[in-house]
């Protein structure tokens, strides 16, 4: 039985497509078999940052429309044999995208023996982050710990509980809190809202904090999800977060303010 994970937030930019991305590939490296879908139709991100771009042929929509087999949409990561990209069309509306189509890709990748299928989806609550999160079993929720991000997060905490498949079922979907951009420093100078006050605010824990870094937007760039750089401190945050996802014990890391050494304190550094 396939688990569907939905990665969502309200508010646009926090990074869920770089989550999507990272959390596939981390789960592939776990030995999962994972298809990662984008339903941000009409902008297309996540086959960019998968690096795969220039091999899309087919997208989500032709395979709903029934213009094309789901085996003629699905791009196999070149570093993963067990991980698949579902990229989403540029071309069409959100309209394209329907409840009973989406069930069936689903239902299809489920039987083929994917073991998780991650579903990318638009920022706030309209058509495509419905239906991406419509059938979800479990979701990771995207926050930038600043207060509009917080509070537009709480929206779809509400539709998550009353607007999926399961809601409907009288159960729950499984919900998670990752922070994004997290800085210990302006924590600590009070311009950025604590782990404890957005899990306070929003009333879920926390699964992941990935610090502030260049290597985000760098790893983005050249089409190599973060997860894949285990230099960087924000690829480890995404390792991290998905060893707990599949059950494993980790200490969070990277949210206390680094010390400084004392040439920085003499210099200014």
């Amino acid at each position: 039985m396939a688990e569907i994970i939905v990665v969502t937030s309200g508010k646009g930019g926090v990074g869920k497509t770089t989550t999507s991305a990272s959390l596939a590939c981390g789960l592939a490296r776990h030995g999962k078999r994972v298809a990662v879908i984008d339903f941000d139709v009409g902008l297309r991100n996540l086959d960019l940052i998968m690096g795969c771009e220039r091999r899309v042929v087919y997208d989500f929509v032709n395979v709903i429309q029934g213009e094309a087999t789901l085996k003629q949409a699905l791009i196999r990561d070149k570093r993963f044999d067990n991980l698949h990209v579902l990229a989403a069309s540029q071309t069409r509306d959100k309209d394209a995208l329907t409840k009973e189509g989406v069930e069936r890709v689903l239902n299809e990748l489920a039987d083929d023996g994917f073991d998780h299928i991650v579903c990318d989806s638009p920022a706030g609550i309209e058509k495509g982050a419905y239906l991406a999160m419509y059938y979800a079993d479990q979701a990771i929720v995207v926050v930038n710990p600043e207060v509009s991000s917080v509070r537009d997060s709480d929206r779809i905490l509400g539709l998550l509980a009353s607007k999926t498949r399961k809601a409907e079922r009288g159960e729950r979907v499984r919900e998670h809190l990752l922070l994004t951009r997290y800085s210990p420093r302006r924590v600590e100078t009070g311009e950025m809202l604590s782990i404890g006050d957005v899990e306070e605010i929003l009333g879920l824990k926390t699964i992941g904090v990935i610090p502030e870094s260049p290597d985000v937007l760098n790893a983005s760039n050249k089409g190599e999800p973060v997860i894949l750089d285990l230099e960087s401190q924000a690829g480890q945050a995404y390792d991290d977060a998905v060893a707990r996802l599949l059950g494993h014990e980790r200490p969070l890391r990277f949210t206390q303010p680094e010390k400084k050494g004392l040439f920085s304190k003499l210099f200014g550094g």
